[in-house]
Order: C-alpha cells, then structure tokens, then sequence
C-alpha cells in the first residue's frame, strides 16, 4: 500500500478550515460484544501504511509490543492495537506507521477501509469512563446522522502510555527552574481532548505554580474563554486579569486548535491573549500554518521543559 501522506501542505490548510482527514480501519470482532468497530486516526499522524511486513520478536517487550519492524532503514516498535483495544482480528494484515510525540511506531490493524475527509464539527467527544479511556470521540462518517456509520477516534497518547511506558512522561519531569508570573486571580486555560495529555499538562502547571482550567474541545474553550471575557467586563477589569493565557492542542472534536486561534485573534476583548500550540503533530508546515492563524507559540508534546519554556516566554 502506498503512502497515504500525499500533500502536507494541503493538510495544514484543510486544518484551518475546521476540517481534516481521518485514516478509517478495522481491527476485528470486539471481545466482549462480537461487534465490528470502526475506528479511526488523524491522516496527519500517519507516515505510511503497509502491507505488514516481517516482525522480529523481542524479548521482553511490553505486552502488547509484537516486536521490531524494519521500515526504510529505521527500526521501530510495532504495537498489536486490537489487542490494546480487546477486539479480535481475523489477520494482522496491515502495519500503520505512525509519527507521534516526536517517535516512530507501527500499530498493527486487520485492514484499512478508506481516507473521509471532515469537518471537526462531526466530530463528538466521549465520556472517557464510557470508553476504558481509549477513546477520545465519535466521528460520523456519513451525511445521515441517524443511520451513519460512526468511527471511534482513539486516543494514541493513551494507547501509547499502554503499549510504550519507556517512552511516556508524566508531566513533572521539569529538569530546569522556570520563573513564570501571572496576575493574581487569573489562570491558565489550557484544552486537550485527551485525558493523558490533561493530565501531563496538569502536572506541569501545577509544578510551575499556575492555576489553571481544563477543557476538552476548542469549542469548549471558546465559549469558557467568552465566559470568562463577560465577567471580567462585568467586574470593570482587564480580560487577562481572568486569564493569562491560552495553551491549546490542535486535533480536537468540534473545534480544532487552528481555528480556536483564529476565533481569539480576530476578537476585539481577547485578541492580546498570548495562545501557545501544543501539539502531538510535529513539522515546519504545522508551525507555519500556526503563525498564519496568529498563535503567538508552538511546541511539540510531550517534553514538559519545553512546554514550561514556551509558557514563560509568552507570559
């Protein structure tokens, strides 16, 4: 199978349309129902996706660690995803290579159906305690909402936590001191669809000594951050005297990062408030296409120095 990255640069522009493209696949009976789910993963995060190839065991690898896969002279960890997922697979046929949080790994599937492209708008957020947290949104692939199919959006931070522990950080491994003031009273507004990731940057705030509030989605956010801009005109103060900044990621259901940012900057009241990206998807085009909608930061996950230094240098 030929690589399914045909355009970057097209990518990064459908993502400041609210839209993107979503990679759908199979991974086999589900254990417990017997149903066959389909599920879902941002073409962003893809590098390739092959026919699978020869798989060397290693041993003692993490349980659901196949083993090694040579893809064009780099070695990477290959990840058995139905099992991660407790489904059931008729053949591991097809290898996902994946680029995430500045690593390679392959995640082993029963079969690829096809590339939908998206609006972020059709995309629904789930209840974490609903779906084992592996989970992170529903995305509707069809036009009819009543009988359209539905893909289940994974969260690859988590299933990454699962699969990979060697290469997950937990959010207070900050190595260096980082001096970071806001005013008294405000807080940091940070929105990420994962609940790792939530966690991670929780961590990371809490070690810098910054409150914060967490949400979910870019729509979430909007409308907090609207919120919190009333209340502070009610009160006679500065909006960032409610809130000192905006840390966002990209992929989010209903609203994507891109377009968050585009919505703070084109606002009269909030369009000072510094906004850093923080994002699992790495690359020059994603940092250009930032500075175009106007973010006035962008880090890559998940190095929590980097991101604390991304924070004190817009605040």
């Amino acid at each position: 199978m030929t690589s399914v990255m045909q355009d970057v640069d097209e990518r990064s522009r459908l993502a400041g349309t609210n839209k993107f493209e979503l990679l759908v696949f199979r991974l086999g009976k589900d254990a417990k129902s017997g149903t066959r789910e389909v599920f879902g993963i941002n073409v962003f995060k893809m590098r390739e996706a092959l026919v699978m190839p020869s798989i060397t065991p290693m041993p003692g690898a993490p349980e659901h660690v196949m083993g090694v896969a040579n893809i064009r002279g780099q070695t990477i960890p290959v990840v058995n995803l139905p099992a991660v997922a407790g489904c059931v697979p008729s053949g591991l046929n097809i290898l996902l290579v994946t680029e995430y949080e500045r690593s390679i790994q392959g995640f082993a599937v029963e079969d690829v159906e096809e590339i939908k492209r998206l609006d972020w708008s059709r995309v629904v957020s789930t209840e974490v305690a609903a779906t084992g947290g592996l989970v992170t949104s529903l995305a509707r692939l069809d036009e009819d909402d009543e009988k359209g199919r539905l893909a289940l959006v994974l969260d690859v931070e988590q299933i990454l936590r699962l699969a990979l522990p060697p290469r997950f950080k937990g959010g207070d491994e900050l190595t260096q001191a980082h001096e970071v003031h806001i005013p008294p009273g405000s807080v940091v507004l940070f929105v990420d669809d994962s609940g790792v990731a939530r966690s991670q940057i929780e961590k990371a705030l809490t070690h810098l000594g910054l409150p914060f509030i967490g949400t979910q989605s870019g729509k979430e956010a909007w409308e907090r951050l609207q919120a919190m801009a009333n209340e502070a005109k009610a009160a006679g103060i500065p909006t960032r005297n409610k809130v000192a900044m905006v840390l966002t990621d990209l992929e989010m259901p209903e609203m994507d990062g891109f377009t968050l940012t585009r919505h703070i900057k084109e606002n009269d009241v909030l369009k000072d408030l510094p906004v850093v990206i923080h994002s699992s998807l790495s690359g020059s085009a994603n940092e250009s296409h930032a500075n175009s909608v106007g973010a006035d930061g962008y880090v890559t996950k998940f190095v929590p120095d980097e991101l604390a230094r991304a924070i004190s240098k817009v605040l």
